[in-house]
């Protein structure tokens, strides 16, 4: 398989582009998590199932940061960033309630790269 590479110029700039708004946003959550921020401990604690989620989390958002940025490994990394904030969202929704909107908005932006960079199968270019 390989990737798609059908992007026209312009798609190709704002796929980039939020590919750089995801990065900074992943980069500083996970940072957060990792670095003990009391907003992200306290959050942890609510959800009840202990600190090492906090840094499980930290790290699979900073691991996604670096797949985003990696132009041959940008869909796992939108893919790994659309399910965490999927499962975050419904962490807000059925266990600590708050509210799910930016977990829900990042969830569609990183499923948005991740379908842009999604892998092609050759026997599709033959039909």
């Amino acid at each position: 398989m390989t990737t798609s590479t059908s992007l026209s110029p312009v798609n190709r700039r704002i796929v980039w582009g939020v590919r750089a708004l995801l990065a900074l946003a992943f980069a500083a959550a996970g940072i957060a998590k990792l670095a003990g921020a009391p907003q992200m401990v306290q959050v942890f604690d609510a959800i009840g199932v202990g600190q090492w989620f906090r840094y499980l989390t930290g790290a699979i958002e900073l691991t996604g940061v670096v797949l985003l940025l990696k132009p041959a490994a940008g869909f796992l990394g939108g893919l790994m960033l659309a399910v965490t904030m999927i499962c975050g969202a419904a962490t807000h929704l059925f266990v600590i309630g708050g509210n799910p909107a930016p977990a829900m908005v990042l969830a569609v932006m990183s499923a948005f790269v991740a379908w842009q960079l999604r892998p092609v199968s050759p026997f599709s270019a033959a039909s």
